[in-house]
């Protein structure tokens, strides 16, 4: 045998967000004698030590906010330049991608992959206009389209989405199966009783995510049942904003903030409940896996259709209408759940890992040969 071939995968960081996990499950599942993933990143992430321990190598350059357009384009020369052991790069950065290819393409490497994770671009007007102009590098330079969903391959690639290969979100199906002593220990750990109802989300504090709505509905709700707790996994810049907002909606004592886990497989069993308002999305991660463990999901009609796996749990809502939130928490919190979704149909969908990581592992090695 020689030595795998090595993928340099191009992200910010290393952190808990959907595509990132994402890519640590893929990596987890793929055989490393024949492919090994390489990171180019821009500050140090969560996932750091375990890339390392699998045998994976982590590059860092100082982030555009930081350096600006000019020093960033200078560096990614730099590190091309410098680094042309790579033949495939995998970028991960929705439309900043544009500025990463166009450098890997003058330095040479021969595939060059964009990967669309979402469909709408985070940051005020002057932000998005920047990623408007390197958006419009990738298709230029890009050998390979990918994406999680079919909006998330129109949002970046329009007219090109025809020929994007849609990667499907996988999760290893079995971490995730209900199990009720699972469920127990962990209402144990939290101090949530038995009788709880408990509504969950998982998501970075951010715009997107919309935990301003989620509160507003919890807070609403709560006034009808008073057994019900709101549990918030993750953190991020608009953390604090939310902890003020629950204060002053005086629910302090109903939601909890977790924080980052890495047990979100965990977690997942002790809730009766999965929200997720999000103004915009690609394919969260987060939604299978709460499907996985046979959690009915509560989520904006702004998600792309494609996040129900056909588990008859996903109801989609629109923002603007509370009062059909709240009468469908009410229906779910009334209704007696049988969680033991058949995890073949989320297989027969094609979101399991195993198979999602072999079909890339083959498209790597097809393509560099």
């Amino acid at each position: 045998m020689g030595n795998p071939l090595r993928i340099l995968h191009v992200v910010v960081n290393m952190n808990r967000g959907g595509a990132e996990t994402l890519i640590m499950n893929l990596y987890r599942n793929m055989d490393k004698t024949k492919v090994q993933f390489d990171f180019l990143t821009c500050k140090e992430g969560v996932f750091d030590s375990e890339i390392l321990k699998m045998g994976g190598k982590i590059h860092r350059i100082p982030y555009i906010s930081e350096i600006g357009h000019f020093k960033y384009a200078k560096k990614l020369d730099e590190f091309f330049s410098t680094n042309k052991e790579y033949k495939i790069v995998h970028s991960h950065m929705d439309k900043m991608s544009g500025i990463i290819l166009l450098a890997a393409k003058k330095a040479g490497v021969s595939i060059r992959i964009s990967h669309s994770h979402n469909t709408r671009s985070e940051g005020g007007l002057a932000a998005r206009l920047y990623k408007w102009y390197v958006g419009n590098l990738i298709i230029k330079n890009s050998t390979n389209l990918f994406a999680c969903s079919t909006q998330a391959a129109e949002w970046l690639f329009k007219e090109k989405s025809q020929s994007t290969k849609i990667l499907k979100n996988g999760i290893e199906i079995e971490k995730f199966t209900f199990c009720p002593k699972t469920r127990n220990e962990v209402r144990e750990e939290l101090n949530l009783d038995n009788d709880k109802f408990v509504l969950g989300h998982v998501g970075r504090f951010a715009h997107q995510k919309n935990h301003s709505f989620l509160i507003d509905l919890f807070a609403e709700y709560h006034k009808i049942n008073k057994n019900s707790v709101l549990v918030l996994v993750g953190d991020g810049p608009l953390r604090l904003d939310i902890e003020r907002q629950v204060k002053k909606l005086n629910i302090v004592g109903n939601v909890k903030f977790v924080g980052i886990r890495s047990d979100i497989h965990r977690l997942l069993q002790a809730f009766d409940l999965f929200v997720f308002p999000s103004l915009h999305e690609g394919l969260p991660v987060s939604l299978v896996e709460a499907q996985g463990s046979g959690l009915p999901c509560v989520i904006s009609d702004n998600i792309s259709k494609e996040v129900d796996i056909g588990s008859n749990l996903v109801e989609f809502i629109s923002l603007n209408n509370n009062s059909q939130w709240i009468q469908k928490v009410k229906k779910i919190a009334s209704m007696q759940l049988n969680r033991n979704i058949i995890s073949h149909s989320i297989s027969k969908q094609g979101y399991d890992i195993r198979k999602t990581a072999g079909k890339l592992e083959n498209f790597y090695i097809s393509i560099s040969g």
